[in-house]
């Protein structure tokens, strides 16, 4: 089958590919289970029970496409696992089994040279936001498209009101490096091997496909910013580690870019970090932190909190950064080995003789927060735990990896191994934990990259500065109350949102006014939280909550309202 565009206008899949996707119930069954044979669901009772978790999305997904209010109250009511964790790992990996329609714009290295058309395709002209991925490391997972980047987007509107319409998820196709997927019939994407892929640079052709892949990148960002100006939000997701970084360092002083992983996840780690200082009674100076994860998100949360210790005692960032330590794949990163590692590590190459493991390096180094950001589950052994309560009387313990299978260890496990001592925070949910009669509560480190996101978006930012990362962090630390203290919870809770967020745009924006980074002085951050409020996407829970009821005991009700609409 030749590719969608020779079929379809750029940007869109076909309709005969699309039907050929979609097939029966149990040939989408069959398709799953091929995949899994032997693989991560090795028996058949379980292959069934998670097509019958994925498959139960399908029809509240497919409300989406009927009934926007009423698919934005089931979402924050029930389907926030399937866009976020834990299940939006598993979602994405099969997204083409629950696939019904295309719901973003994909742009294929074929189309290079016509990225600007293919972008004048989307019918909506107003995007304010795009969430843009290229699929290599979703969620550590790799290979995966279009689910993560429709799901983002899903969040900005249910947790921050932008206007679905106003939302622009785009999946750029350079091939894939898996045989698996490249000998799938009912693989949608471009079926040849990554443009972008590593290998030895001596080899001309790796040479050529590594620059055929920066040009048609540099041609999507210019395409971007001329068909939609320079405040349209580009939001970066799952690119692998040297292009993640390659990307914000080149486009962060041309466009309003973000990278959830790098500065997303650092500033909701740092504003945890600030609330933890009224438990623990210590600055963040009095710390010191060992991150098991070297890659975006590690090296990123690294650099906001080196900075904002810099920033409250005068101390230059690069000594601030001797308190924080790193491991990678191979153990503590230390200054012998600086020559040999990438660019993005070596500021944290510290003077330390070798060490190989986890469990060595906290020996040593003896830090009073220990965070993983690795996506390699179970890392965080007992040892390791019990290490850490062994020279601190309230360790510090964040297992950030997603999804829920990933983590480092579980807040049970946290809580247990540290008899109760210990403060956890997570990426993932879990739930409370019941240790010698008393209840804990585990914090969530999520969603504050939409809250970054409206506050430039309300405050017509035309770039991002750390600055603005940094009062992000501080507005989210100040919404924790000491009733949330009292439980040991270094985050507010998630019901409060819509209010949360509010509060964290708004400091974004009086930040970004401050910095002068801004497209216009004729709109005032403090309008924000108001805007936030009441201009916003109204989801109007009441009308949503009647049709949900309605729709329940009244089957054929669903025709009625697609009908209607």
């Amino acid at each position: 089958m030749q590719h969608y565009r020779n079929h379809n206008r750029g940007g869109f899949l076909p309709s005969v590919k699309r039907a050929l996707i979609q097939g029966t119930k149990g040939r989408q069954s069959q398709h799953y289970m091929n995949h899994n044979r032997g693989g991560f669901f090795p028996s058949p009772s379980k292959e069934k029970k998670m097509m019958h978790k994925l498959r139960q999305y399908i029809v509240p997904l497919h409300r989406y496409e009927r009934n926007e209010r009423l698919f934005y109250k089931l979402l924050i009511d029930k389907l926030l696992p399937v866009v976020y964790t834990p299940t939006v790992g598993e979602a994405c990996q099969k997204y083409g089994s629950i696939f019904r329609r295309p719901q973003g714009l994909y742009i294929s290295l074929k189309e290079k040279g016509k990225i600007l058309e293919v972008l004048k395709n989307w019918p909506q002209r107003r995007i304010q936001v795009i969430v843009v991925t290229d699929g290599e490391r979703i969620l550590g997972l790799g290979d995966l498209g279009m689910g993560i980047p429709v799901g983002k987007l899903f969040l900005y509107t249910a947790l921050e009101g932008i206007r679905p319409s106003a939302c622009l998820p785009i999946t750029i196709d350079v091939g894939t490096d898996s045989e698996k997927l490249l000998n799938d019939e009912f693989y949608i994407g471009l079926k040849q091997k990554r443009a972008n892929r590593q290998g030895l640079l001596l080899s001309f052709i790796l040479l050529s496909t590594r620059l055929e892949y920066t040009e048609f990148l540099h041609e999507f960002m210019c395409a971007v910013k001329q068909n939609y100006g320079e405040k349209v939000l580009v939001q970066f997701e799952g690119f692998a580690n040297h292009h993640a970084f390659e990307l914000l360092s080149k486009y962060c002083s041309s466009h309003l870019v973000l990278n959830d992983d790098i500065q997303g996840t650092a500033s909701m780690v740092l504003a945890g970090l600030i609330a933890a200082q009224k438990v623990l009674g210590k600055s963040l100076a009095d710390h010191t932190f060992l991150f098991l994860g070297a890659g975006e998100a590690g090296t990123g949360i690294a650099e906001l909190i080196a900075l904002k210790i810099s920033k409250e005692t005068g101390t230059p960032i690069d000594e601030t950064r001797k308190k924080i330590w790193l491991v990678d794949s191979k153990g503590l990163i230390v200054s012998s080995h600086k020559e040999s590692l990438q660019h993005f590590k070596q500021p944290w190459a510290h003077d330390h003789e070798p060490v190989n493991e986890l469990l060595g390096a906290v020996n040593a180094i003896k830090p009073t927060v220990l965070i993983g950001t690795s996506g390699v589950g179970k890392t965080f052994t007992k040892e390791v735990v019990e290490a850490m309560a062994t020279f601190n009387e309230t360790p510090l313990i964040l297992a950030l990896s997603n999804p829920t299978s990933q983590a480092e260890c579980t807040a049970e496990q946290a809580y247990t191994w540290t008899q109760g001592r210990a403060i956890f925070a997570s990426g993932s949910p879990f739930d409370p934990v019941e240790y010698e009669g008393k209840t804990f509560f585990p914090g969530q480190v999520r969603f504050v990259v939409y809250s970054l996101g409206l506050g430039f978006i309300m405050s017509v930012a035309i770039r991002v500065r750390d600055d603005v990362l940094l009062a992000a962090s501080e507005a989210l630390a100040s919404q924790v109350t000491e009733e949330n203290f009292a439980d040991r919870l270094i985050y507010p809770p998630f019901t409060n949102i819509r209010k949360i967020s509010a509060n964290i745009a708004a400091s974004v924006g009086a930040k970004t006014y401050e910095l002068g980074f801004f497209y216009s002085r004729r709109f005032h951050w403090r309008k924000i939280p108001t805007i936030t409020s009441n201009k916003c996407c109204d989801v109007n829970m009441e009308f949503a909550t009647n049709i949900q009821i309605y729709e329940q005991t009244t089957p054929q009700f669903g025709i009625f309202v697609f009908a209607l609409i």
